[in-house]
């Protein structure tokens, strides 16, 4: 049994545990305080957009790194 591969696709999977963890708590803290302040939804849901960007770029940024290595 012979497995090829690279080592870049394992570790970018790893590497992508950490964003999916950040993605999931920023919606559902963001939930939460939307259940708790209702009338601050609007800036809420600025912020929740914004964290959800930045833990999606560091998700890109190692997808391109796995493939450029």
């Amino acid at each position: 049994m012979d497995i090829t591969g690279n080592l870049n696709v394992i570790g970018y999977g790893l590497a992508a545990i950490g964003p999916g963890i950040g993605v999931g708590l920023v919606f559902g803290l963001g939930v939460q305080a939307i259940a708790r302040q209702p009338e601050a939804r609007g800036l809420l849901q600025g912020q929740m957009i914004i964290g959800f960007a930045l833990s999606e770029a560091l998700a890109l940024i190692g997808l391109v790194l796995a493939i450029a290595l």
